[in-house]
């Protein structure tokens, strides 16, 4: 008794002077960290919804600002950054030749943010499912005769990794140049043991930026490599919006079937592929790829016209996002997105909104069932700015979809592993296929029309009444859309 009267004695007398303490400190974090987001955030958007959350959520604001805010272009970017230069440079795998005009002029300005020239007589193959993926790709792997560089996002321990493992391995036992490059936040779970299944048979394997420290490699989520990609012999490539894992083959119970879309591309285009693979390979393995046995001249193999598009923080402009705001502006009949993450940057939203108040055709497909619950919150708030605006939004139901595709009009459309949020868009390296051709624009068309079969429409009457404590939570998570 005597020892709770005493603690409540102490607390009695201390705790309005602790209190005081912590508002003090509050207070001072809260000043220097606004001072440093006005300091280094170029977007007012950004810059008001980072200091808001500060404002209103003490000390956690200031803490997840330094955590996934604070976008430090350190010493390894900067060399990326001197790298990707030097690629320029020397125009390593750029054949100005077959630079093409493209529709609308885009890809023109995509050579001017520092994109490949968009290049004819490729040959384009889409893929949806998982199934289809892994064994297009498997088998290019199997026919490998000089190289195979893979890039994966997040890469599972799981029966998909290990058999892609093994077939790396197999050809590195027969003489076959084989680099496996993976992100270290994103394949965090992947096992040492499956990574030595290359490694062992003289294949070469690379994390990209690996932070020394394991407690902030946990925790540091910015500035990731989320590209996907496969170049084999410099002739043939792919990419889009599978990684690698059980998953993706629809075998997780809760997500079911697993909705994406992949190309497979034949060509001149396949340069641009493999130089930005090689660009993170020299960034991550200090090994420069420019000869060209990497970059071997391709004769046409297609009717298609597709120009690789890539971003990232060591770009001063973000390329994939200016190019995906000038094709929706210069819509004229159409603009369909699939994005499993839709929380766009304030420009994005004005131009698909404008683009709908013009009468341009606009739909977005996301997924129904979500894997991260902040994001569906945040993207419900931007939803209902498109559909006071006249735009269509739908919600896949069989599954989970995945796929990043954006097709305008009947011309132009890109297939890549961009999401349309601040996170693919401003804070991640990513990679798209910018794609002319008729006939993959009209396989790109049933697939989203397939898609919507299975989806649910929003009304925007019904989705104007939804509860008011629904609309908080929306208002309250898109504070959080600069890192979402």
């Amino acid at each position: 008794m005597p020892s709770v009267m005493f603690a409540n004695l102490f607390a009695a007398l201390h705790w309005p002077s602790i209190t005081g303490s912590l508002a003090l400190i509050n207070i001072a974090l809260a000043v220097a960290t606004i001072s440093w987001i006005l300091a280094i955030k170029r977007e007012p958007t950004s810059a008001l919804a980072w200091c808001l959350l500060v404002l209103f959520v003490p000390f956690l604001g200031c803490f997840l600002f330094v955590l996934f805010g604070y976008q430090s272009v350190h010493a390894p970017i900067r060399k990326k950054r001197r790298h990707a230069a030097e690629f320029r440079a020397r125009g390593a795998g750029v054949d100005e030749r077959s630079d093409h005009v493209g529709y609308e002029g885009l890809a023109g300005l995509a050579v001017r943010l520092g994109a490949q020239p968009a290049t004819i007589g490729n040959a384009v193959t889409v893929y949806d499912t998982g199934a289809e993926t892994y064994e297009a790709m498997l088998d290019s792997i199997r026919q490998a005769k000089h190289h195979v560089h893979l890039q994966f996002f997040i890469v599972r321990s799981d029966e998909s990794g290990i058999r892609f493992m093994q077939a790396l391995a197999e050809r590195a036992r027969n003489g076959v140049e084989v680099r496996f490059l993976f992100d270290a936040v994103g394949s965090w779970s992947l096992k040492r043991s499956v990574v030595d299944i290359l490694t062992s048979a003289s294949g070469q394997a690379r994390p990209f930026r690996t932070l020394s420290n394991p407690l902030r490699r946990r925790l540091q989520i910015n500035l990731r490599n989320h590209r996907k990609i496969l170049v084999v012999d410099g002739r043939v490539g792919f990419t889009g919006g599978f990684n690698l894992g059980d998953e993706y083959l629809g075998k997780n119970p809760f997500f079911g079937p697993w909705r994406d879309t992949f190309i497979r591309v034949e060509g001149p285009a396949v340069a641009g592929l493999q130089r930005v693979f090689t660009e993170d390979w020299d960034f991550s393995a200090d090994e420069e790829l420019t000869t060209d046995a990497y970059f071997p001249v391709v004769p046409p193999m297609g009717p298609s016209t597709v120009q690789v598009a890539w971003s990232g923080p060591d770009q001063d402009s973000k390329m994939i996002r200016e190019v995906y705001f000038a094709a929706i502006m210069r819509s004229r009949k159409r603009v369909w997105l699939t994005s499993p993450y839709f929380v766009p940057d304030a420009g994005i939203l004005d131009a698909l909104c404008l683009a709908a108040h013009l009468g341009r055709d606009v739909r977005v497909l996301c997924p129904f069932r979500p894997d991260k619950w902040l994001a569906l919150l945040a993207a419900r708030y931007y939803w209902a700015e498109l559909l006071r605006a006249g735009g269509k939004v739908y919600q896949y139901t069989n599954g989970f979809i995945h796929a990043k595709t954006l097709l305008i009009d009947d011309e132009w459309a890109s297939v890549g592993t961009a999401n349309f949020d601040n996170r693919s868009l401003h804070l991640n390296f990513e990679v798209t296929c910018l794609i002319e051709s008729p006939d993959v624009q009209a396989e790109l068309e049933r697939q989203f029309l397939r898609d919507l079969e299975v989806s649910i429409r929003l009304d925007p009457t019904v989705f104007a009444r939804r509860p008011y404590i629904s609309k908080m939570a929306e208002n309250a998570s898109r504070l959080l859309s600069p890192i979402l």
